[in-house]
């Protein structure tokens, strides 16, 4: 792992930075809050070990500033004052453990061992949600609408070659769906299907990302990391948001579209590439073009096929087929008999604008089921913004919900009303990155 020490003993600081990479780790170093935050900004760091009285600051103060920039950072408490009680708040503040000093390298080598446990189980569980969303999203794209059965036939009609597609269309239109639906109707449907999520990293990490690196290209650059182009060969690459692809990498992306070539960072190779390349977006691109956000030969290098799904809101013949198999999907799990929908939940599904589109009816579904005691899903069980604020009293709208439930809710809501990422971002006050990680937390 490439783990943060903080303490402000410089020669304790090197101890166990010492430990660590004798143990098989990397680790860098931070006296403060500051250089902490400064490192976890711009460098992906799984593990942090935290000394939890600075110099200038407290430990418990500034571990939920670490969480905030780094959600995923296992945090280990590292102290010579260990009570029960400082223990309970560290866990309360979202400490993975609590090591005491002075601690032998064993004791250290058993909290690694167990937060390697722990992500190797987060990514088991992650790759086994990716495969259910393999399965599930080609209920999306069953349409009883021409215009859409139009957009799919163009599509799956280009499938079978090696064009670039431009996806484009709201947020929540099933535009990842429909690129792994071409990728499985290609002649590269057998090899890999890589996406790269382009608002997720700064400029910096998302060409390592993209490319790779070497060992020595930068701070942390411990060995030679194989980027997604190498990843997806053979395959397609599937660039998600590439209308906020920094513009800084996008010469870099135009050369591997162009030339089929590319090269890792911190090295002089030209490596060969194989790949087909996918894009969607939910901007305006000839809006980012005449703003300078965007580069023009990009645009014309990625549109050589351009498919537009249609908002959900234009798909009325479709919303009512898609919510009941979306019902039947979740139903199956939750070892619940429902059938089907009551004639108001019905009504409301129907007239519905559906700003967060099929992703929103998604979640919606999922809700109604979880919530559902009859054999019916009713308006009652469905979210209160569906029925028009006005749901059966005492039912399922007199519900308290999490902090993270209104969170979630309070995103949706910003991304369906803005037209950008950048928009939705500044508008909820926090950057497009932690945006990212927040939808794919909520599966917004």
């Amino acid at each position: 792992m490439n783990i943060l020490v903080i303490d402000d003993d410089n020669s304790l600081r090197r101890t166990i930075r010492m430990s660590l990479e004798v143990l098989g780790h990397h680790a860098v170093e931070a006296r403060d809050g500051a250089e902490a935050l400064d490192l976890l900004a711009h460098r992906p760091l799984e593990m942090a070990l935290l000394d939890l009285r600075l110099a200038q600051e407290q430990g418990l103060e500034l571990l939920p500033k670490l969480l905030s920039v780094a959600p995923g950072l296992h945090v280990v408490i590292v102290t010579a004052y260990a009570t029960i009680e400082t223990a309970v708040e560290a866990m309360r503040r979202g400490a993975f453990d609590y090591l005491p000093k002075p601690f032998t390298p064993d004791q250290l080598r058993v909290v690694l061992e167990r937060i390697e446990r722990m992500r190797w189980l987060q990514f088991q569980v992650e790759d086994l949600g990716e495969q259910v969303r393999a399965v599930v999203p080609e209920l999306d794209l069953q349409t009883n609408e021409p215009a859409v059965r139009q957009v799919l036939t163009v599509a799956f009609k280009t499938a079978a070659t090696e064009a670039t597609i431009l996806l484009r269309g709201e947020s929540g239109t099933g535009k990842g769906v429909l690129a792994r639906a071409i990728h499985a109707r290609s002649l590269r449907g057998s090899k890999p299907f890589v996406t790269i999520h382009c608002p997720s990293l700064s400029a910096e990490l998302l060409e390592s990302e993209l490319f790779g690196h070497v060992q020595g290209a930068f701070t942390g650059a411990v060995r030679d990391t194989l980027g997604k182009v190498a990843v997806a060969e053979g395959g397609t690459l599937f660039l998600d948001e590439i209308g906020d692809l920094p513009l800084a990498l996008q010469p870099k992306l135009l050369r591997l579209l162009q030339e089929r070539c590319y090269e890792r960072v911190g090295e002089t190779q030209t490596r060969a590439s194989n790949v087909r390349v996918l894009a969607a977006t939910n901007r305006n691109l000839e809006t980012a073009i005449a703003a300078g956000r965007f580069r023009e030969d990009l645009f014309y290098r990625l549109n050589v096929i351009e498919v537009t799904l249609p908002p959900l809101r234009e798909r009325r013949e479709d919303i009512l087929p898609l919510a009941e198999h979306l019902l039947r999907f979740f139903a199956r799990p939750s070892g619940k008999p429902i059938s089907g929908f009551t004639a108001s939940a019905q009504a409301a599904l129907a007239q519905y604008a559906w700003p967060g589109n099929i992703r929103e009816l998604r979640n919606a579904i999922e809700r109604g089921v979880i919530l559902a005691v009859a054999p019916l899903v009713d308006l009652s069980d469905l979210p209160s913004q569906i029925g028009g604020g006005h749901h059966r009293p005492g039912a399922a709208s007199a519900e308290i919900l999490t902090l993270e439930q209104m969170e979630a809710e309070h995103i949706r809501r910003t991304l369906a009303s803005t037209g950008t990422i950048e928009e939705a971002s500044s508008k909820l006050g926090i950057d497009a990155s932690t945006l990212y990680r927040k939808r794919k937390r909520y599966g917004i």
